[in-house]
């Protein structure tokens, strides 16, 4: 299949990019393995302390080194090749993968092992994921950025499908050591991946600023840049009110509907389910309707979406609202990720994005561990469905009164020059196929 092919169907022209391809694939079998490891510990925690309060506070560990790490991970990824520095942070991740393996087979897995494992964890993402998401850009031409950013956010949804199913099994066959054992294995993937891309010659592009000055330099164009002031201001106000429903599944699925593992797994399934039938439709509504009418719809609908998805009456209502609810989260951070990514040359990518994973993180932190605690104390649904219409209330009040503000995400930027669609600007080493 050639980009010509895939051109006929946007949101798949990233495909059209060998490199693309390479960590495509390797990301989505460590995702499932990841996935597998999410709804384990998930259950295994809640499970074992029978309290949301709990169960939020270790979702939470992983995003709270966000605060700290996120401005200087940006800028450490801007200084090195991409390729090396995903693989270090990838072998990492395996390492504590593999430690949680050895607790579970040693009958040593403790709540505050995974704690303490999920803390380091979210130390290393924090400080991986940005060069993983400069990565990305670099391997397709700037056209293909949103096919790319809308692909890995459907290969980690694909893994969000695949991996919960898989540990659901497993859980029930064999335990949580053996789920937690194809995790550490599946990383291996990204590493053979990364070990195939083909280096871009353009190491003049990586900054060669000072740690500290790079890291004021990031924050400063963030900050006067009004279009990505506000696609960073919506991920912070999405991550705190909407996000914590991926935190509180097993809450959710234990408390409210007295299921347990396959419960979990049916309603993680069914967001990865929408949030990869977001992935392939929205190129082409992006291409009919624009992609800041489409962001703006997004955030006007996705408050509604977690509202229906926490007050529905029965599981089978959950997992049809949970669809609807995954398809337009993706859709909302995947339209404020690029329209940050878009505003800034390459030199500058991952430390927008760092930023962009703090407000992600911390708002996620925050609110899951909040709407947990009061979970516990005046109900899931209560607490749950109240901040989603706080969202929307939210939306809609910015849009009554500054009917333009999304215009600042199209706005063009004094950073980059305007990219046609139809240029034809390549990547060297990218691969055309």
């Amino acid at each position: 299949m050639t980009a010509l092919h895939l051109s006929r169907f946007s949101s798949l022209r990233a495909f059209g990019h060998r490199n693309f391809v390479y960590v495509w694939s390797g990301a989505l079998v460590s995702n499932i393995g990841t996935w597998m490891e999410t709804l384990a510990l998930g259950v295994f925690v809640t499970t074992v302390t029978g309290r949301a309060e709990a169960t939020g506070a270790i979702a939470a560990l992983t995003y709270i080194p966000a605060l700290i790490l996120s401005p200087v991970a940006g800028a450490l990824a801007d200084r090195f090749d991409r390729r090396v520095y995903v693989a270090v942070g990838t072998f990492v991740h395996a390492l504590l993968a593999g430690l949680l393996t050895v607790l579970a087979f040693t009958g040593h897995l403790t709540v505050p092992a995974v704690a303490v494992i999920s803390f380091l964890n979210g130390c290393t993402s924090t400080l991986t994921n940005p060069g993983f998401s400069a990565l990305i850009s670099e391997l397709v031409p700037p056209e293909d950025l949103h096919s790319a950013v809308s692909l890995n956010s459907a290969q980690f949804n694909l893994g969000r499908i695949m991996g919960p199913a898989l540990a659901a099994i497993v859980l029930g066959t064999h335990g949580i050591a053996w789920a937690l054992l194809v995790n550490t294995v599946s990383f291996v993937a990204v590493l053979v991946a990364v070990s195939r891309v083909r280096p871009a010659a353009r190491a003049n592009a990586l900054s060669r600023e000072e740690l500290w000055p790079g890291i004021v330099r990031g924050a400063r164009v963030a900050r006067e840049d009004a279009g990505i002031f506000l696609a960073m201001m919506g991920t912070l106000a999405v991550s705190a009110l909407i996000a914590p429903f991926i935190g509180l599944v097993p809450v959710y699925a234990i408390r409210v509907f007295h299921e347990g593992a396959a419960a979990t797994s049916l309603l993680v399934t069914c967001q990865g389910v929408g949030a990869v039938l977001a992935a392939v439709m929205l190129g082409p509504l992006i291409a009919r309707l624009g992609r800041q009418r489409v962001l703006e719809a997004c955030l006007l609908l996705i408050g509604v979406a977690a509202t229906l998805y926490w007050l529905a009456p029965t599981l089978h209502l959950a997992a049809l609202a949970m669809v609807g609810l995954g398809w337009f989260y993706m859709a909302t951070l995947t339209g404020l990720n690029t329209s940050c990514q878009l505003r800034v040359p390459r030199e500058l990518q991952a430390r927008i994005h760092s930023l962009y994973s703090m407000m992600l993180g911390v708002g996620y932190a925050v609110g899951v561990w909040a709407q947990g605690a009061l979970a516990d104390r005046v109900g899931v649904r209560f607490v749950t469905a109240s901040c989603a219409v706080l969202f929307v209330a939210l939306v809609l009040s910015l849009r009554l009164l500054r009917p333009h503000a999304f215009d600042a995400t199209e706005a063009p930027s004094k950073l980059v020059p305007a990219v046609s669609p139809s240029s034809s600007v390549r990547i060297e080493g990218s691969g055309d196929f």
